[in-house]
């Protein structure tokens, strides 16, 4: 599609033409009797002058088209040419008396006088020759609009011209000015439209701000803000319900689970609730993640790695790994971000490489100034499935173990504070998921309080 502003400009350019060549044929069609005579005169006299040829001393008028096309239009055409004493008359039984006698020895130029009865008009033109005057009379000549129009164009080109160009330039700066205004409208228009969040479109678009042509789209535009908006808070508060309904009774399920007396199958119980509970947690931390704005603040996020590992210990004794912390600079590292939401992305990253990092004997949480990643010697991502593992319902697991929600929630966290969740791995070398901090927020390390890890 073309642009709006160029088609607007283009469209008022042809139109303006039109206008002014409308404007110009009426001009020359509405000249006043006086001025029609006039200038039928003036074409009359130039297309007989073309005509007259004067050798020695003999005058003649050469049959011409445009002299033909004149007595065609004019059967009760009548004119006399004179040079010195040379004379050419053609429908003398048709000339009225005149007021002038021949040959004509008056001064050069044109003009329209009356016959003697007052009945009608001729018209006197005399042109220079060498050092001859040539006198023409003309009566009864009836001229084709056509070729007046040309010899009005032709007597008044540099007029014209001059006319035209100052009628294209009020033209092209009114075209300019309004292009520039619809432009402008349609980028304020679309300047509000994308200073919009998309998680939380609820902010409209003000029809003062918008020109009246924009205003049914910006309604339209409104409108479907709107109805996003509320389909967002519905499905946001249908996820944070039903994880809180979820909540209770999993806890119940698994109070009931340690009456299992078969150790296998309580053991296998155990696993299955847990990946329940790890699901429903997630859930949650996304519904609180959406629905809260994100208040920055200074944390320790070495403590915080501790503290996510330690919880982890029970669990990783269970399934035989070890879990381990790695902090080349002692003291803590300070990240301007949300605790719990940290602790959770952390508790994902941990939980996961627990769950689906098969084959796996040892994780590792390393610590930098640029952030932490949590490393485990398993069997690996198989080749491509990295970006996959990190959209909602997708995990790396073939075996199709767990509801691949964690990853995206740690995405979502990490999108919240400006950084990034970056995902390695190569089969049969393991796995390393690292939350990268932005240079802003990176790590800071304080003195004075260190921390032992075990």
């Amino acid at each position: 599609m073309t642009s709006i502003a160029r088609t607007f400009a283009i469209s008022l350019g042809i139109a303006a033409t039109t206008i002014f060549l409308i404007m110009l044929g009426l001009f020359i069609w509405r000249y006043p009797t006086e001025e029609r005579e006039f200038r039928a005169c003036r074409v009359v006299a130039a297309v007989l002058d073309r005509a007259t040829v004067i050798e020695g001393k003999n005058l003649t008028v050469r049959p011409t088209p445009a002299l033909d096309e004149l007595k065609a239009d004019s059967p009760n055409l009548w004119y006399v040419i004179s040079a010195g004493d040379l004379v050419s008359e053609f429908g003398s039984e048709r000339r009225p008396a005149l007021p002038f006698a021949f040959p004509y020895h008056g001064p050069v130029g044109s003009s329209v006088f009356n016959t003697l009865d007052q009945k009608s008009t001729f018209c006197l033109s005399v042109v220079q020759r060498g050092s001859l005057q040539l006198a023409m009379m003309v009566g009864e000549p009836r001229v084709r609009f056509g070729r007046m129009a040309r010899n009005f164009l032709i007597r008044s080109v540099f007029s014209i011209t001059l006319l035209a160009l100052a009628f294209a330039a009020t033209v092209a700066v009114g075209a300019a000015l309004a292009a520039r205004f619809v432009s402008r409208g349609i980028e304020r228009v679309a300047r509000r439209a994308l200073a919009i969040d998309p998680s939380a479109p609820q902010g409209l678009i003000s029809l003062s701000e918008v020109p009246s042509e924009l205003k049914p789209l910006v309604e339209a535009l409104n409108r479907a803000f709107g109805e996003i908006d509320a389909y967002i808070r519905m499905q946001r508060r249908f996820l944070g319900n039903a994880a809180h309904q979820l909540r209770t009774p999993l806890t119940l399920l698994r109070a009931k689970i340690e009456d299992v007396p078969e150790p296998a199958l309580r053991a296998e119980l155990v696993r299955d609730v847990r990946r329940l509970t790890s699901l429903v947690a997630a859930m949650l931390d996304l519904a609180r993640l959406q629905n809260h704005a994100i208040e920055k603040r200074p944390i320790d996020l070495a403590q915080i790695t501790l503290d996510v590992l330690a919880d982890f210990g029970p669990s990783a004794m269970d399934a035989g790994i070890e879990l381990a912390l790695d902090q080349a600079e002692k003291g803590p590292l300070l990240v301007q971000g949300v605790d719990a939401a940290i602790r959770s992305a952390l508790a994902n990253l941990v939980g996961n490489a627990l769950i689906h990092a098969r084959g796996a004997r040892r994780i590792v949480a390393t610590l930098d100034r640029d952030g932490v990643s949590i490393h485990d010697d398993g069997a690996g991502l198989p080749d491509g499935v990295e970006n996959r593992t990190i959209e909602p319902f997708q995990t790396g697991n073939t075996a199709g173990d767990g509801a691949g929600l964690g990853l995206s929630i740690v995405r979502e966290i990490m999108a919240a504070h400006g950084g990034e969740l970056i995902i390695s791995s190569a089969p049969d070398r393991g796995t390393t998921m690292r939350l990268r901090f932005p240079v802003n927020a990176a790590p800071t390390i304080s003195a004075g309080l260190e921390l032992q890890a075990s």
